[in-house]
């Protein structure tokens, strides 16, 4: 055990790096955002320590190993809050997607008729497109509103 303090005390603060950046390769292989932040708060406090070796030496010199495995947890922990804190306000990209529901992308637009509703059913254009619509008798020219959407059939109403 003496052997194992003798070399992490010999590397002393480069081997937050190399924590660091094992943790940041572990990231790569663990699917997530697991490692990630223990991984910069490791090579953050390598820096301090190699900033406070250069500017403080026996400051530097006072930290032993139990006390920067404290400060490191309670470097990293604080960066986890801070980035829950952060993301907790962000939206969500799941929250109203539109992405794989092209129908919905269109609701609100106000569309051209170009094959006649006749009977509830025809066709109107959107930019290069036609789609099927549903709605009051409408001719040729006419201007819908675009109301919803069943599939990839448009719900219409007049403009």
């Amino acid at each position: 055990m003496q052997e194992l303090s003798d070399i992490l005390s010999s590397l002393g603060a480069w081997i937050w790096f190399i924590v660091g950046c094992g943790l940041l390769m572990l990231e790569l292989v663990v699917p997530g955002v697991h490692f990630l932040w223990f991984g910069l708060a490791a090579i953050l406090f390598g820096t301090i320590m190699v900033l406070m070796s250069g500017l403080a030496p026996e400051y530097a010199a006072m930290l032993d190993w139990p006390y920067q495995l404290i400060i490191y947890a309670a470097l990293s922990t604080a960066i986890v809050f801070q980035v829950r804190r952060y993301s907790i306000g962000m939206p969500s990209s799941e929250d109203g997607s539109t992405l794989n529901a092209r129908s919905a992308q269109y609701v609100g637009r106000t569309v051209v008729v170009t094959v006649p509703l006749v009977n509830g059913r025809g066709k109107v254009r959107i930019g290069d497109t036609q789609w099927i619509a549903k709605g009051a008798d409408a001719p040729v020219g006419a201007r819908v509103k675009v109301v919803g959407f069943d599939g990839p059939v448009l719900l219409v109403e007049p403009a």
